[in-house]
């Protein structure tokens, strides 16, 4: 039977590794019931998209070095380029800070970001002769899974990466086989 902790211990631990304590209902003890691989950080708008790339890749090579997860060059390129194209529409279409999370679940990297406008993003329809505005296609297409839900005053657009790849190179999981769901193109052609 686990010991007592004490719920500064508890808050103190969680702070350093996510939401990882909880109380035992009605028992007051305080116990460890999973590790999260999470990180966050909080961005007042003025700062480089670099400065949320940079922080994409530590927590991926945390994911791999302290971790031992498997995470293949396909999902470190997918994950900066799809935490580039939320971060740059987060600065563009809303005012304020916004809010950066990546978390590993599910055999995938979660991507969202949080912002203060509640309108979601516009995601036009595909055209090859549109110049730019083209972020979020590229996204979807990369993502295994795409979701916009409204947050408190604003909204969170999330995006999930696999983090290995299956046969052919196409993420792992991918019932379709290739990525965004299109089927992998065959050998030799």
């Amino acid at each position: 039977m686990p010991g007592k902790t004490s719920p500064a211990e508890c808050a103190r631990r969680a702070s350093r590794t996510g939401p990882a304590y909880e109380s035992a209902e009605g028992s007051g003890r305080y116990m460890w019931t999973h590790r999260s691989i999470s990180v966050s950080a909080a961005f007042e708008g003025t700062e480089k998209v670099a400065a949320a790339r940079a922080l994409a890749r530590s927590f991926l090579a945390d994911v791999q070095g302290k971790h031992g997860l498997a995470v293949s060059e396909r999902a470190l390129d997918t994950v900066e380029l799809v935490v580039s194209e939320l971060v740059t529409n987060a600065r563009k279409y809303a005012p304020g800070p916004y809010l950066l999370g990546l978390g590993v679940q599910d055999g995938c990297v979660e991507v969202s970001v949080w912002d203060s406008s509640p309108t979601p993003p516009a995601v036009l329809t595909p055209d090859p002769y549109r110049v730019g505005q083209h972020g979020l296609e590229i996204v979807i297409a990369a993502a295994r899974t795409f979701d916009v839900r409204p947050e408190g005053a604003g909204k969170r657009v999330t995006a999930a990466i696999a983090l290995t790849d299956g046969p052919g190179g196409a993420p792992a999981g991918d019932p379709a086989g290739g990525p965004g769901g299109a089927p992998a193109a065959p050998a030799g052609g």
